[in-house]
């Protein structure tokens, strides 16, 4: 709570630091008259350049790391970067004479923007986002498309921005009202998230937000060519590379930026889990595995083992990366469940057991804020669901639970069984697969479990060596 409390002062303090500079500078002798348009195309095309590609190449990565916030990230940042070079190219005095355009501009790029960054702060489980992150692969370029036709009318009918009345009352301060509200809104949903993630990301954004609300009022409030004016330019260039910044500290999986730029973009999935795994899930691994001293390595064994079967089973590559990094965090709600509950040597009391089935809705809860992919929830969500209608938590049953989830609720059992854990010794490989087969139909979906038969029948040495080894290298070697 205290350090919470400590952050909410740093907010604080970053918004009002560039508001206090605006507020003494504006109506005194050092608020220079700085008419010069060419310059102002100059900043303006280069805040735009710079925040057009980074925004572009986030866009890029977030289809990669398979999360749907960060593409929304992008998508505010994008729009930001490119209705804003319309507002630099309709500089008064440079190609055209009226403000019209650039003043329209300027106000709407920092609309769309806050429009896109709330809907980054929506829980992925939403209906609308969910429908959204089945189109991600084309949302960055169609947006792109549509951006331009608003650029391009914009251009050839200035006279809608007079009839969009920015600029004056009461449509400006409508604007700034709609701008505030729902960056407040956005901030307040990422701060949670913070609180309970501690990821970088989130904060970033949060400091972002801020900002574009301190620029919102200097856009609306500051005498245009005044010096204190000025600064409304670089708080926008400075709130997208505070978010940019974010996403680095978060996803970037090597201290080496071109090693980093290869590892986001290897096309295998067995390579990318063994290799690239962004610091957020890397984190959420470490954290889980740390709270159980019995399941060492046991995230990092079921990604790797649903990963083989998803392949056996002629799943797509996509389907596969989700697979390997649902896997790899389908045990994160159990960072919820007390220690002695979780480590209890004896048998669970009912009211126990209830606790450590919750963690599956828990981890849903957690990863859901985050920006993970519906194939992703439903591996957390679903996988101790059972063929049979008798699982948890939702009680599906047959082709309702998700393929994914059945997959991995094979490769979770095998590893579980083959683990020594606190009230049992492991089983041996051959026991584990009996009891898989034994269990196809009730417990397991059948075709999951022939083609399992079929995948340790072809690589029996290596899951046999899996077994022997109890390390796990991604997490015990690498972090």
């Amino acid at each position: 709570m205290q350090t919470n409390r400590i952050v909410l002062w740093r907010l604080l303090l970053f918004m009002l630091l560039p508001m206090l500079g605006y507020a003494l500078l504006r109506g005194t002798s050092a608020d220079k008259y700085v008419h010069a348009p060419h310059d102002h195309f100059y900043v303006v095309i280069l805040v735009s350049a710079i925040s057009l590609a980074l925004s572009v190449a986030v866009g890029m990565t977030a289809i990669r790391l398979r999360n749907i916030k960060i593409t929304f990230l992008a998508l505010s940042y994008v729009s930001l970067a490119a209705i804003f070079v319309l507002h630099g190219v309709s500089t008064p005095g440079l190609l055209v004479s009226h403000s019209a355009i650039s003043g329209t501009s300027a106000q709407l790029s920092v609309v769309l923007a806050v429009v896109w960054l709330w809907l980054s702060s929506l829980s992925v489980d939403q209906p609308f986002i969910q429908w959204l992150a089945r189109w991600q692969r084309l949302l960055l370029p169609l947006w792109v498309l549509i951006l331009l036709g608003i650029c391009m009318v914009l251009w050839l009918v200035p006279e809608l921005g007079e009839m969009i009345r920015v600029k004056q009352n009461p449509g400006k301060w409508l604007f700034t009202i709609f701008v505030v509200m729902m960056n407040s809104w956005t901030m307040y949903r990422y701060f949670a998230t913070y609180t309970a993630s501690r990821f970088p990301l989130q904060l970033s954004v949060v400091y972002s937000a801020g900002w574009m609300i301190v620029a919102q009022l200097i856009i609306v409030t500051g005498e245009a060519w005044r010096l204190s004016w000025w600064l409304y330019h670089f708080l926008l260039l400075g709130s997208v590379i505070i978010m940019v910044s974010g996403i680095i500290r978060q996803y970037a999986s090597s201290h080496s930026l071109s090693a980093t730029i290869q590892l986001m973009f290897r096309a295998n999935p067995q390579d990318w889990i063994r290799t690239y795994m962004s610091t957020s899930v890397k984190e959420l691994v470490m954290a889980t595995e740390a709270r159980d001293a019995y399941t060492a390595g046991h995230n990092y064994r079921v990604a790797l083992y649903a990963l083989k079967l998803g392949e056996e089973m002629g799943l797509g590559k996509e389907e596969l990366r989700a697979i390997a990094q649902g896997g790899l965090i389908h045990d994160v709600g159990k960072l919820n469940i007390p220690d002695h509950i979780l480590n209890k040597p004896g048998k669970l009391t009912p009211d126990e057991r209830r606790l450590i089935e919750g963690h599956t809705l828990a981890g849903y809860d957690l990863c859901k804020r985050l920006g993970f992919m519906p194939e992703e929830l439903a591996v957390i969500r679903s996988h101790h669901e059972k063929w049979n209608g008798k699982g948890y938590p939702d009680r599906l049953k047959g082709e309702d639970i998700p393929l994914i989830a059945r997959v991995t609720a094979v490769a979770d059992v095998y590893d579980a069984l083959t683990s020594s854990r606190s009230y049992r010794q492991a089983l041996s490989h051959q026991e584990a697969l009996d009891y898989i087969v034994g269990e196809s139909g009730r417990h397991f979906d059948p075709a999951c479990v022939e083609a399992w038969a079929r995948l340790v029948r072809e690589q029996q040495p290596f899951f046999e060596a899996t077994i022997r080894s109890s390390a796990m290298p991604l997490v015990q070697k690498k972090l």
